[in-house]
């Protein structure tokens, strides 16, 4: 199976015809490149910039965007630029795309295999049988690793999504199949006229993104176990002391971080704080000037005393990561499930936009720091390494067994079947 090279298709990417004017975009987007280069100049967090030349490949980047044949060709030479760096935190964020593409299923690695997770009802996926539990062979012809799944979601999601989304797969009875799944597309526009409304939908969805972020659930229907299901770092601080104070009531902790792509480094303190009597320093954060330590101010008495166990997978990253391993680099608990992303550098978003009535934004994440743990190690690429491995097969997803709770529990003296733990939040209680 052929690897994922993220260069794959520029010089296939066709243009889209002669109504675009060519020389306005070329000059926007080297204008683009030239704001981006600047904000890793002053911004990337080392000064070597990983060995690269920033400026020979800045001109040569530049050379390609005179040489682009489509607007879709010049973001992608853009978004190269960035990728070659080989940092999942440095990454082009183009200007908004004109549809919106939604392909219907999400995936991710368990181990070093690829599974569907999760199908959306009535989508094109589900309807020609793409289910849970299938192993991802190949997209697009490439097969999903650990080291290229970013690239591949960015790829596919935010620089080029495509209308059909071509998969090969093995089912759990080991059936072979492609399908060719055809995306969702909901119009839109590419970019946002602030004198004609747009701004209040922004705003709209906005809100939205930003109550789905805030929510999390809750179990306690078993005495003396509570299971709380953290699916983003994004409460303030205040609001982790009073989730704290209900999982007090219990001497059992599960902190599920499955899934959990991290967030505020605020929240992460503030939740490491109420596990320990005494303040803590959680590692070194790395900047390019200064290195400062990152510390957790304890909530003394109040601190969680309980027995803890974490659970991790291939897509907990950052905060989530950070906190499992200080969680083991403390004997504070236990850690069980997969091998977590490797993505903890710090990053910030640096925005810009063209136009003054009707505005394109565009910007870049860009890694402003790395976090050295209290070993002296990096998370960088290697992720935190569970306790215990426990890994799903493709039957138990489809079947929605979850074995890696029922380890939890079991590590904690109470028991709970696969079966029962994989649905245990279809009865889940949001945290309010």
């Amino acid at each position: 199976m052929k690897l994922f090279p993220f260069l794959l298709l520029f010089v296939l990417l066709t243009s889209i015809g002669n109504a675009q004017n060519l020389g306005y975009e070329r000059d926007r987007h080297k204008n683009m490149l030239k704001l981006i280069t600047e904000d890793v100049r002053k911004n990337y967090y080392d000064p070597t910039f990983r060995g690269i030349d920033l400026d020979a490949k800045y001109k040569v980047t530049a050379e390609k965007i005179e040489q682009a044949a489509s607007i879709g060709q010049m973001s992608a030479i853009i978004a190269q630029f960035l990728v070659d760096f080989e940092d999942s935190h440095l990454t082009f964020i183009p200007p908004g795309k004109v549809n919106k593409t939604d392909y219907g299923f999400d995936y991710r690695m368990y181990g070093d295999r690829c599974f569907v997770y999760k199908v959306r009802e009535k989508s094109d996926a589900a309807k020609q049988g793409l289910s849970v539990g299938d192993e991802i062979y190949a997209l697009e012809g490439y097969g999903p690793t650990r080291e290229n799944l970013w690239k591949m979601q960015y790829f596919y999601r935010t620089l080029r999504p495509r209308p059909v989304l071509r998969l090969e797969v093995v089912k759990p009875d080991g059936k072979q199949l492609k399908y060719e799944i055809n995306a969702k597309i909901t119009p839109g526009r590419q970019i946002m006229d602030l004198t004609g409304g747009d701004i209040n939908q922004i705003l709209r969805e906005q809100d939205d993104a930003y109550e789905r972020a805030v929510k999390q659930f809750f179990y306690d229907k078993i005495p003396d176990l509570f299971i709380w299901k953290l699916g983003r770092f994004s409460l303030e601080p205040a609001k982790v002391d009073d989730i704290m104070d209900r999982v007090r009531k219990s001497q059992n902790l599960i902190i599920d971080l499955r899934g959990n792509s991290g967030g505020r480094v605020d929240m992460l303190a503030r939740l490491i704080g109420n596990f320990f009597p005494e303040d803590l320093k959680i590692a070194d954060e790395k900047r390019r000037k200064e290195t400062k330590e990152l510390r957790s101010r304890s909530r003394g008495k109040d601190a969680f005393t309980g027995k803890v166990v974490v659970l991790i997978d291939s897509q907990s990253a950052s905060a989530s990561e950070i906190f499992a391993r200080v969680v083991q680099l403390e004997k504070r608990g236990i850690v069980v499930g997969d091998r977590s992303a490797g993505a903890v550098m710090e990053s910030r978003y640096f925005g810009h936009q063209t136009g003054i009535d009707v505005v394109a934004f565009y910007g870049a994440s860009i890694t402003i720091a790395d976090l050295i743990m209290k070993d002296g190690k990096s998370l960088k690429k290697t992720g935190v390494l569970p306790d215990e491995t426990v890994l799903p097969t493709g039957r138990e997803l489809a079947d929605r067994y979850d074995r890696t709770m029922t380890r939890a529990a079991e590590i904690l003296g109470f028991k709970i079947s696969p079966e029962e733990a994989g649905r245990l939040f279809n009865v889940e209680y949001e945290i309010q």
